[in-house]
């Protein structure tokens, strides 16, 4: 059986490609959550009149990742210590979340906050919310696997956007 977890960390193209490269991950799927309007579509929520956050959806088996993994693998891509957007990317619709769908995913998720913040890495608080799961809405097509089929603008904006060089300084080595 699968199960599926929920991370917003910026412009949901960068977050696709370390988690779908991962033993025991099913799917990535980009999208919207966390909004009020049904089926937003991008240009809606680029608005920031609809409430929703980039994020993407990811099924996984459970026996081959677990969800703390699954977790450890999100800090790794964001920068936690900025709740107004990441990276060149500004906003609420691009502010990072870990989604939780129970009591034990919000317990591992405070846990694994706690101790990011307890490590030193970073020298400001770890803002990054935990807020419970709501609808996910996947986006438009030309937005799925963007890192493959449109890879030189993938990479051009994955580092020019600040994304790149911001994970290397922080987590080279892990």
């Amino acid at each position: 059986m699968t199960k599926k977890a929920v991370f917003a960390g910026g412009c949901f193209w960068c977050m696709v490609k370390p988690f779908e490269t991962q033993p025991g991950i099913i799917a990535v799927t980009s999208g919207y959550t966390g909004g009020h309007v049904p089926n937003p579509t991008y240009e809606q929520v680029t608005t920031g009149t609809t409430g929703h956050t980039e994020a993407v959806e990811i099924e996984y088996d459970p026996s081959l990742v677990s969800y703390e993994q699954l977790v450890e693998i999100y800090w790794q891509q964001t920068d936690p210590t900025d709740a107004f957007g990441q990276f060149a990317d500004r906003g609420d619709s691009y502010r990072p979340v870990i989604y939780y769908s129970d009591e034990e995913e919000r317990e591992i998720a405070e846990a694994s906050k706690k101790q990011l913040q307890e490590s030193g890495r970073f020298d400001r608080p770890i803002v990054t919310k935990i807020e419970p799961r709501s609808e996910f809405y996947p986006a438009e097509e030309y937005h799925q696997d963007y890192y493959k089929k449109n890879k030189v603008h993938y990479n051009l904006y994955r580092e020019g956007s600040g994304r790149g060089s911001f994970l290397r300084k922080h987590w080279s080595g892990k």
